[in-house]
């Protein structure tokens, strides 16, 4: 995609963890020219999991489908040139992205494939025990400055 990276992942951040409904509602509201893109990105990755349930027989429920991850990487860049003042050119750049976005179901046969942070705050995950804290070091005292001879 011609867009800077760093503009698609503005985009791609509001989608991130979200389900695929509320992640094409999301783009279909957003008001960045790389929003259609990623509209259109979106869907066809959704048509390539429906193609692995129907033509290939894996189970991939498309209604507990979700974002599980998304990036978007530099491309190569195309380097142009501006007339400047005096008969001089100026140099600029035209940054590509590489765009991409990864689906994963989020319960199969009713255990959840993913687990928040909020379960391993409840304690479904051992904590680690804390390390001891060093005591501060003393400071040096000051001593006096020496006068200057003439």
């Amino acid at each position: 995609m011609r867009v800077s990276p760093q503009k698609a992942r503005l985009v791609l951040d509001l989608i991130r963890g979200r389900r695929v409904e509320e992640a094409r509602n999301t783009l279909a509201f957003t008001k960045k020219r790389v929003a259609a893109t990623i509209g259109k990105l979106l869907q066809s990755a959704v048509d390539n999991a429906n193609h692995l349930s129907s033509e290939k027989g894996l189970d991939v429920d498309l209604d507990n489908l979700y974002v599980k991850h998304v990036a978007a990487n530099d491309g190569p860049r195309m380097k142009r040139i501006r007339p400047a003042p005096m008969g001089r050119a100026y140099r600029y750049v035209r940054r590509i992205s590489h765009l991409e976005i990864v689906l994963a179901e989020r319960h199969k046969n009713g255990v959840p494939l993913v687990h928040t942070v909020g379960e391993e705050a409840k304690g479904v995950a051992p904590a680690k025990p804390k390390a001891k804290a060093k005591a501060p070091a003393k400071k040096k005292a000051v001593g006096k400055k020496a006068t200057a001879k003439k």
